[in-house]
């Protein structure tokens, strides 16, 4: 299948997101094509970058790679200066095969395999997590030049993914941990935390650094020169979740001020994922089959009064592919329907299915929509975050094709962020310079 992994289309002034769906989903039905595929907007991350600027000046993003590990994504991010979050030595891979130094790479997992130390060993990554003595072990004995940086645990818990049962110190645990270090002469420099995916209490941050501040007097205290302080992620992938940036950067910028004051000289540093890349992708879906389902009875419920049927959607694309990290972003990603209706039609209750044959490949039941047919297509945006990067092909369906663009607006503005930050990271050679024009 043609891959559009490496290429991007700047598209002409006028022309918008939406353009490109129309001519992509006319193209296809042209030839009677219907699979799924999306749109990302990579002006969206240019966007997403100044804001972040503007509302966190001392925080450096470090782009969590596992969100969205699509070449564009992370040409463009590594274009505008950000560093990088990596997980495995495949992670590392990607960002060091696009120019990225070792120096923007903190390995920022806390339990790693022999094999993938060793490979950042090779690769000149420096830092890298550890919450555990085994960890502190293994690294003593495979990368003895390391940059060690503590895990502390939070309490994450209203957070929609919580974090903290699986990694993390506790605070009781973490001078024992760094007099360990001290003992494997093992370099610490730092502290980190991750206050859990789709934080909903700004204050859990505050907190957060508060707990930070403590633990690195700990290790100033023991002589490790103590400089890098990495605030995690949690950070909203639009304006439209329970918590906003600007929320979240009060309370982080205020508990900076008072724990990290600028005179410390201490490197603030960050691992938004979602954040940057949620709101860029547009999902195009096609409805493959439906089902209508009658009630035996007239419901007695006010809003089902009229409605005496619920129609089943089937679509080309469901958990094991786009949707796979869906289900706490359900009302963020709720469709859209691609083609006017009358604004008084009427609206049924609606279940969504997934194309696969497991029962679990239910993507929704809370919708209410117009009465659709076959071949109709849906829209989902905010579709960027943990998609790309977790589809699967199982049951034989392959993951949605993606056609990357950016505006000219935004191309230009990309290139002066670059100027500024003297970015070493080369413009990518195989650029698809086509341009689309606006109908």
């Amino acid at each position: 299948m043609e891959s559009n992994d490496d290429k991007f289309v700047i598209l002409e002034k006028g022309a918008t997101v939406m353009d490109v769906i129309d001519q992509k989903i006319k193209e296809q039905m042209l030839t009677e094509n219907t699979d799924a595929f999306s749109v990302a907007d990579l002006g969206d991350l240019v966007h997403q970058h100044l804001l972040w600027q503007r509302t966190l000046p001392r925080v450096k993003p470090f782009y969590a790679v596992k969100c969205n590990t699509s070449k564009p994504v992370v040409q463009i991010l590594a274009q505008m200066g950000l560093g990088f979050d990596c997980a495995s030595k495949n992670e590392i891979a990607t960002i060091r095969d696009i120019g990225v130094p070792a120096q923007r790479i903190i390995y920022a997992n806390p339990c790693k395999e022999v094999s993938h130390i060793k490979y950042a060993v090779i690769h000149g990554v420096q830092m890298m997590t550890f919450d555990n003595e085994d960890e502190l072990n293994k690294v003593a004995m495979n990368h003895p030049t390391a940059k060690m940086v503590l895990r502390i645990a939070v309490n994450d818990f209203t957070s929609q993914s919580p974090l903290s049962g699986k990694f993390g110190a506790s605070m009781s645990e973490c001078r024992q941990l760094l007099e360990y270090a001290k003992a494997l002469n093992l370099d610490t420099i730092g502290v980190s935390f991750h206050v859990g995916s789709g934080c909903t209490d700004p204050k859990i941050f505050a907190q957060a650094i508060a707990d930070a501040r403590v633990v690195f007097d700990i290790g100033i205290n023991l002589g490790f020169q103590m400089y890098l302080l990495d605030i995690g992620g949690g950070f909203p992938g639009t304006a439209k979740g329970k918590v906003t940036l600007e929320q979240l950067a009060a309370e982080i910028n205020l508990a900076l001020d008072i724990y990290f004051p600028d005179k410390t000289e201490v490197q603030i540093i960050a691992e938004p994922g979602r954040y940057y890349v949620m709101s860029s992708f547009t999902l195009a879906v096609n409805i493959i089959a439906r089902k209508i389902v009658k009630y035996s009875q007239p419901s007695s419920n006010d809003e089902e009064a009229g409605n005496e049927k619920t129609m089943m959607y089937y679509l080309n694309d469901g958990l094991y592919g786009s949707f796979n990290n869906f289900a706490q972003y359900r009302e963020l990603l709720k469709p859209i329907v691609y083609k006017k209706h009358s604004l008084d039609q009427t609206l049924y209750n609606t279940r969504i299915w997934g194309p696969t044959c497991d029962a679990w490949d239910h993507i929704s039941d809370t919708w209410k929509l117009p009465e659709l047919e076959i071949g109709d297509w849906l829209l989902f945006q905010n579709n960027g975050a943990y998609t790309v990067s977790t589809s699967t092909t199982f049951n034989g369906f392959h993951a949605a094709m993606t056609h990357y663009v950016i505006s000219k607006e935004a191309w230009k503005t990309l290139q002066k962020i670059k100027r500024e930050t003297q970015s070493p990271v080369q413009e990518q050679d195989d650029v698809d310079t086509q341009h689309l024009v606006r109908h």
